[in-house]
């Protein structure tokens, strides 16, 4: 088989001399030869022969592309955008963080005041103007995005917003400092100091005058209830906040003071208790002087005597202003009212002024002595006596001071050993000395009282009357009673 068609294939073959007719379409001869593309025995292409040309054939055109579906298409286009905001903002990020830890232009420290329902905007111009900060978009950018994270956020941290408030900058003070400063509330504190033995009036008349505090006081506080300290605020604390403030410290106070009294007080509960201190308290301005004073007044009511106290003379007289300004007329000291105690028994309805820690503590626990009498001693203490015949003497050598005072020679020694040997007297403005003729001044004879503490010293004395019009001065002048003896 293989033969057959091996001899039939000899056929085949050209014959020698006889060339076949060229395809239409094709060129002949030797200058068509080149270009011309041989093919293979059953018509297809077959590959050139080495050193024969190839016709250049044109490329065919690319295929048409597909366009993308709708979702795919938006779905590249988000993730573009947020690749691209991704990449600025990661850059915002980290030029803010340099920002917000550069040092700030501020020259020097200075105290800004964030008034109360200032904007995030109000703030950071605020700030700006004062030249505490050079940036303050960054600032308004940073708080409001506090504003946006408390809204979703259980981190207190980040509830942390701007206050209103005085706030204290240091000098250069950076962007990240600034934040925490206003948006903490540690804000500039200021002290507001209120002297013991002021009444409940005049310590509302200092909280009006007082510039860091706001609002209106609608009553004034009871007698007594308040605690005379010193006490931090910040600009624009209410005027009310602080008296109940410090009522609810005198109520802390007194409580304590008042579960450590000596079991031998004859006051029976803390009303008692502040309304013998405030006697104490305007009696004495003398640390060294409260307990034994206070024991003077409880030795007193033990032996039912009257406690004969000048200071509650004049709370009976002019109430809450707490001053006469003037020496105690004769007429006054027998002068019935509910706080005189030179007429009344026992102690006042209630306290004459809003004693302080210690006078509270000196009355809660009082000097263990004998005496019952005290008068002035001329050196800003008092002398104190165990008998009238005593207390005389020490009134005697008080009449004798007076008198070198008014001449001008000097103090007598003293007439009785008994008295209290010189001390430093106190600063003049602590302590009132108001006498004038026909008036009878604080420690005369038969007083059990000396000076009574000055005012605040806003409240000045009010000039005495002319001379025509005061009394005519009795042979004793300034003489009282004497006390009455024990029982």
């Amino acid at each position: 088989m293989a033969f057959r068609i091996a001899r039939g294939l000899k056929f085949l073959r050209p014959v020698k001399g006889v060339s076949m007719a060229p395809k239409p379409g094709k060129e002949t001869g030797s200058e068509s030869g080149a270009a011309e593309i041989r093919r293979g025995w059953f018509g297809g292409r077959r590959r050139p022969a080495e050193g024969e040309a190839v016709a250049a054939q044109p490329a065919p055109p690319p295929p048409p592309k597909k366009r993308k579906g709708g979702l795919v298409a938006l779905f590249s286009g988000l993730m573009t955008v947020t690749l691209i905001a991704a990449v600025v903002i990661a850059g915002g990020i980290a030029v803010a963080r340099k920002e917000f830890s550069t040092p700030g232009p501020l020259v020097a420290d200075k105290s800004v005041i964030i008034e109360r329902g200032a904007t995030t905007e109000d703030i950071a111009e605020q700030l700006e103007r004062e030249g505490v900060i050079s940036r303050p978009f960054l600032l308004w950018a940073a708080l409001f995005m506090r504003d946006i994270q408390a809204k979703f956020s259980s981190d207190e941290a980040t509830k942390n917003r701007a206050k209103s408030g005085e706030y204290l900058f240091r000098r250069q003070v950076s962007m990240n400092e600034v934040i925490d400063i206003i948006t903490s509330g540690r804000s500039v504190e200021h002290t507001i100091t209120i002297p013991e033995g002021l009444t409940s009036e005049q310590i509302v008349e200092r909280l009006k005058e007082n510039d860091l505090l706001v609002g209106e006081i609608s009553q004034i506080p009871a007698e007594g209830t308040l605690l005379p300290d010193t006490y931090k605020i910040n600009r624009g604390t209410p005027r009310e906040a602080l008296l109940a403030r410090m009522q609810r410290e005198q109520r802390r106070v007194l409580q304590d003071i008042w579960n450590r009294r000596s079991k031998e007080t004859p006051l029976k509960n803390p009303r008692e208790l502040v309304t013998l201190a405030s006697i104490v308290e305007k009696e004495t301005g003398r640390a060294d002087e409260r307990s034994r004073v206070a024991g003077v007044f409880v030795n007193r009511l033990n032996r039912n005597m009257k406690l004969q106290s000048d200071p509650t003379i004049i709370y009976g007289l002019v109430g809450g202003k707490a001053t006469l300004g003037r020496g105690i007329l004769r007429s006054e000291i027998e002068r019935p009212t509910p706080y005189n105690t030179y007429v009344i028994n026992g102690l006042p309805p209630g306290p004459i002024a809003n004693p302080g820690r210690a006078a509270m503590e000196a009355t809660a626990n009082p000097s263990r002595t004998r005496d019952i009498y005290f008068v002035a001693d001329g050196t800003g203490g008092h002398a104190f006596a165990e008998t009238l015949e005593q207390h005389n003497r020490n009134v005697a050598r008080w009449r004798q001071i007076e008198a070198s005072r008014t001449t001008g020679q000097g103090a007598p020694p003293p007439a009785d050993g008994n008295a209290a040997p010189p001390l430093a007297a106190p600063p003049a403005a602590n302590r009132t000395n108001l006498e004038a003729p026909g008036l009878v001044s604080p420690g005369t004879a038969g007083a059990v009282t000396g000076f009574a503490p000055a005012q605040s010293p806003a409240i000045r004395p009010a000039p005495l009357a002319p001379a025509a019009a005061r009394p005519a001065a009795p042979p004793q002048q300034g003489a009282r009673p004497a006390p009455a003896a024990p029982q």
